[in-house]
């Protein structure tokens, strides 16, 4: 693991407790310190996943992401923030971070959340080989989570991917908000504001989703919403589903 956080006495005691829990931990004190050491030598990044705090002086931590992808880091990202808001987390989101986590909530729960990204990573043993899943346009290639319309590689991160490929599979039925999210997440997962605060984050990733097909093509309209229910990949009616 990647720890980023420029407040010296919580990198320290976080790196600690993470290592009790089992993780090897390499710790930087700034977005720049973390580029720097890539420049040097990109083969010595060994890890799984990097976890970033949002706020640091020379650049933070969304301003971080973009250069990482452009230096070849296609490691999922982790936010670790004292800076828990429903709209800090939604950008986080439609930034490629596979999750944002509260400061507040400890490093247990830290623990638990990138060990469910390692565990969703992992490829069943039949899918092996390179199988290819065809709805229509839509190509779904599972072993290496691309997604492909008309032919043409949509560019979709591993968490869109696993939208894509959860409504594609339901083809023609609504899946619910609730649903979509445990997707992105995890079973049971709760953030944003309120008892219904998810949606906010699923509208989010559905029209970041959205846009990028529609860089391809711009008549794109599979993903159909139902008012307070949910989203359906395109096919025939059918019968209303009652809003949860």
């Amino acid at each position: 693991m990647i720890f980023v956080d420029d407040d010296d006495d919580f990198r320290e005691a976080a790196s600690a407790e993470l290592e009790d829990l089992g993780f090897a931990v390499t710790t930087y004190a700034s977005g720049t310190a973390l580029l720097a050491a890539i420049e040097q030598s990109i083969s010595d990044i060994a890890a799984d996943v990097i976890v970033l705090d949002w706020n640091m002086p020379d650049m933070t931590g969304i301003e971080l992401v973009p250069r990482l992808r452009r230096q070849g880091i296609k490691l999922p990202i982790v936010f670790l923030t004292g800076r828990s808001t429903p709209y800090l987390e939604s950008a986080a989101l439609d930034h490629g971070a596979l999750d944002f986590v509260d400061k507040a909530r400890g490093m247990p729960i830290l623990a638990k959340r990138v060990r469910l990204i390692f565990e969703s990573s992992k490829r069943p043993p039949e899918l092996a080989v390179d199988e290819t899943l065809e709805y229509g346009k839509l190509q779904l290639k599972p072993r290496i989570s691309r997604v492909f319309w008309n032919g043409l590689d949509v560019n979709l991160t591993l968490t869109e991917f696993n939208v894509v490929r959860l409504l594609a599979s339901n083809a023609g039925n609504h899946v619910s908000y609730r649903a979509v999210y445990d997707c992105m997440h995890h079973v049971g997962f709760i953030a944003g504001s309120g008892e219904h605060g998810y949606r906010t984050n699923v509208r989010s990733t559905i029209k970041r989703i959205r846009n990028k097909f529609r860089v391809i093509d711009p008549t794109f309209s599979e993903i159909e919403n139902y008012p307070s229910f949910g989203y359906r990949w395109g096919g025939p009616p059918e019968a209303k589903p009652e809003a949860k």
